[in-house]
């Protein structure tokens, strides 16, 4: 294989570069033209879209972990994509800061003074905000680290092909896959259940987790298509790669919705006031057209869809699967987040277009400027025969 054939050549980007950098930089103005008039309005629209956008990013992290714990063969040949998507935690880490002005407007509790709400003096010492802080450096930190660490091993590979760096990334691996479920855990906990500090739900941490892998490999669905529609990939990935990506999102799909059902169900069983009313809100007014949409389109929408085996061979029709099951990820993202600021039915805001356009368009801007740093898949992998010659 030629240079020309690995390595992305920027010749395919023109102009998108410097329209997503103009994009995004008159998004983040007018957000913040917004903020000044509109302050919590800002403060939930972005939220929204930073959570939308750092699942995906997790969900790429998740999928390079899995691949080396497991020493999967048929990922070799998109695991350079994972790592890329998941070395965007660094840009989401910066783009965390805007909350940080905005956390008492978000996060109730920072203003409720000690001895006036029992339940949260019971969660005293965790709802903290010098504690609160430091645990989210240290996501942030270990999110960085994991992922830039990874994808470096795996581009030192591509000029020896030493094995010593599959081996060392499978022991980055075991010792990060416990921090990346706390951390992901606990991360769901203070930026989405701390909206409402009195509800809690065990179950919570899961339910974004299934999210979050879901909708990562979606995007992998996407990036993958789109190189190949630009002459990459042409005797690497082959529809046997598509068979097992789309059984990938079939698999979620029904693990969110198990999950969901599953939260769902045992608090509404349980009936305590502190739980149910999460449930409650997101099941009156105008908010219920939106729990009931979530229901159709994220479960038995894709779940009908993707269960004959022939569509999950065909590129186009896996990527209007994966189109449509990202926004109802989006959905999903939206009806948590902004019943906490809208509590008696859906208002929707152009700053939560905004604030989706400036996060977006920052990362895509960012991504395909590190598209051509490494080639577009793992050259002396030791798998990579293997991996390309994948049957299911």
């Amino acid at each position: 294989m030629s240079e020309q054939q690995t390595t992305f050549d920027y010749k395919h980007v023109g102009g998108r570069f410097l329209g997503l950098v103009a994009a995004a930089l008159a998004a983040f103005a007018a957000i913040f033209f917004g903020a000044a008039s509109n302050p919590d309005q800002f403060a939930f629209s972005y939220l929204f879209a930073f959570t939308f956008f750092f699942t995906i990013c997790m969900g790429g992290l998740f999928w390079i972990l899995v691949h080396h714990a497991v020493d999967a063969e048929w990922s070799v040949v998109v695991r350079r994509q994972m790592e890329n998507i998941a070395s965007m935690l660094l840009v989401m880490a910066i783009l965390f800061i805007p909350l940080v002005f905005v956390a008492p407007r978000l996060w109730k509790w920072m203003s409720v003074p000690a001895g006036q709400d029992i339940l949260l003096d019971e969660k005293w010492p965790y709802l903290t905000p010098w504690f609160f802080w430091l645990r989210a450096a240290f996501y942030f930190a270990f999110f960085v680290i994991a992922s830039t660490w990874l994808r470096a091993n795996s581009i030192l590979q591509d000029k020896d092909g030493a094995p010593r760096y599959t081996v060392f990334n499978r022991k980055i691996t075991f010792a990060s896959l416990p921090l990346f479920a706390v951390c992901l855990t606990f991360s769901a906990i203070d930026w989405l259940m701390g909206l409402d500090y009195h509800w809690f739900s065990t179950m919570w941490g899961v339910y974004i987790f299934a999210g979050t892998a879901l909708s990562s490999m979606c995007v992998l669905v996407l990036l993958i298509t789109a190189l190949r529609g630009a002459g990459y990939f042409g005797n690497v990935i082959s529809m046997e790669h598509y068979h097992t990506m789309g059984k990938l999102m079939f698999a979620f799909t029904v693990f969110w919705a198990y999950i969901g059902f599953s939260q769902y169900m045992l608090i509404w069983y349980a009936n305590i006031p502190e739980e149910t009313v999460y449930f409650l809100r997101r099941n009156t007014e105008s908010w219920q057209i939106l729990s009931t949409a979530l229901v159709v389109g994220h479960f038995f929408v894709p779940f009908l869809l993707l269960l004959p085996n022939p569509g999950k061979r065909k590129p186009a029709y896996l990527c209007g699967m994966a189109v449509w099951i990202l926004l109802m990820h989006m959905l999903d993202i939206y009806v948590v987040v902004l019943p906490a600021l809208h509590k008696a039915g859906v208002v929707v805001s152009w700053m939560d277009f905004a604030c989706l356009a400036a996060i977006g368009c920052t990362l895509a801007a960012v991504f395909l400027k590190r598209l051509g740093d490494a080639p577009l898949w793992p050259l002396r992998d030791p798998r990579l025969p293997q991996s390309i010659a994948l049957k299911n």
